[in-house]
């Protein structure tokens, strides 16, 4: 009986240790692809966030005070320049220059009569001078109560689109107060804000700067058909974000675009002797890139990454590799940390062209 329990012992270890060398064995059977970081002329699209705003976009407030008398347009309406949009009730204006119309007649019917008296030496020639400075003095105020007459009548200081409403039909309006905004959307700005480094290549290095011809990527993911252009850099940095404003000018044929929206700027920006990478050899843990690394005695190492720039397919290096290391290229989800491996090696280049091929 003894001896019985002795061989059932003997052959369950034999039994395990036959499972192990066959697992030993899988797992010695997998071989992984590693290639090399590789270093190459090239350019990538860097996206940067940008609000778009239209060329020309203003507050249109009332002038005079008074009850809104007529709305002539309607909130999203096209209008052209001089194009009435509201009139503000006019009675007490109309009166005031009727009123300084008769005072203007007065006046120069004395400034006639004392010409005349003067003429005859009957009155000084002082005396004609405060006529004439009377009068004149009336016509300012003619000329003054026609320019109060005409802000009762709102007119389109240039052609675009009316926005929101938000007095209506009767409202008591004050001087001042707010009665639409009007965009000009025929030309479109797109700001967004550049690094320092990147202005200084941007301004200094020509054959390494950015292409002033730029996209601009919607909201829904697309882009719009139309190129835009780099115009204007303006003059000062933002002390907090240590950036600087770009805008860029698009074509808005179609009236997509209007003021407010978001989007990106995409812009095309050129890489001389960049560091780049399959984008599939990386893997990311909390919003952090890293790689594996295959050490000199064919064990796995993970890597943090930072990257520059992002291309179809490949990543631009920043820091946390270089030239000189392998990197894994295939089965990372089945690799780990301090892992040993067998691995074929495959020349960086002909891994990017078959990415490029795959991609075409």
């Amino acid at each position: 009986m003894k001896r019985k329990v002795v061989f059932t012992g003997l052959i369950a270890l034999l039994s395990l240790i036959s499972c192990n060398n066959k697992k030993e064995e899988k797992e010695e059977a997998i071989t992984y692809t590693v290639t090399n970081p590789v270093v190459v002329d090239t350019s990538f699209t860097k996206e940067y966030v940008s609000q778009i705003r239209s060329v020309r976009n203003i507050e249109i407030r009332a002038q005079e005070k008074g009850f809104l008398q007529n709305i002539y347009v309607d909130e999203g309406q096209y209008v052209s320049v001089g194009q009435l949009l509201f009139k503000i009730m006019p009675k007490i204006y109309e009166a005031e220059l009727l009123k300084a119309q008769s005072e203007a007649q007065a006046a120069q019917i004395e400034l006639q009569n004392a010409k005349m008296l003067a003429d005859k030496n009957v009155v000084s020639k002082s005396e004609q001078a405060m006529a004439q400075a009377k009068y004149e003095q009336a016509k300012a105020e003619v000329a003054l109560a026609k320019v109060h007459l005409s802000f009762t009548e709102i007119r389109a200081p240039f052609s675009g689109t009316i926005d929101r409403l938000p007095k209506k039909l009767g409202s008591l309006i004050d001087e001042g107060e707010l009665l639409t905004t009007l965009s000009d959307n025929s030309k479109m700005f797109a700001y967004f804000n550049v690094s320092e480094p990147e202005y200084i290549n941007y301004q200094q290095n020509v054959k390494d700067r950015a292409d002033n011809v730029v996209n601009l990527l919607l909201a829904n993911g697309k882009q719009l058909k139309y190129k835009g252009k780099v115009e204007v850099i303006e003059s000062e940095f933002d002390n907090e974000t240590g950036n600087i404003a770009f805008r860029a000018s698009f074509p808005n044929n179609d009236k997509l675009l209007k003021n407010g929206e978001t989007g990106q700027v995409l812009m095309k920006v050129p890489m001389h002797k960049a560091l780049v990478i399959p984008q599939k050899a990386t893997y990311e843990i909390q919003d952090k890139k890293f790689v594996f690394v295959v050490d000199k005695n064919n064990i796995l190492k993970s890597r943090e990454i930072t990257i520059k720039g992002e291309m179809p397919d490949l990543y631009v290096i920043n820091s946390g590799i270089s030239v000189d290391d392998k990197i894994l290229l295939d089965g990372i989800q089945k690799a780990n940390d301090n892992d040993k491996i067998k691995y074929d090696y495959l020349e960086p280049k002909k891994v990017i062209a078959s990415l490029r091929l795959k991609a075409e």
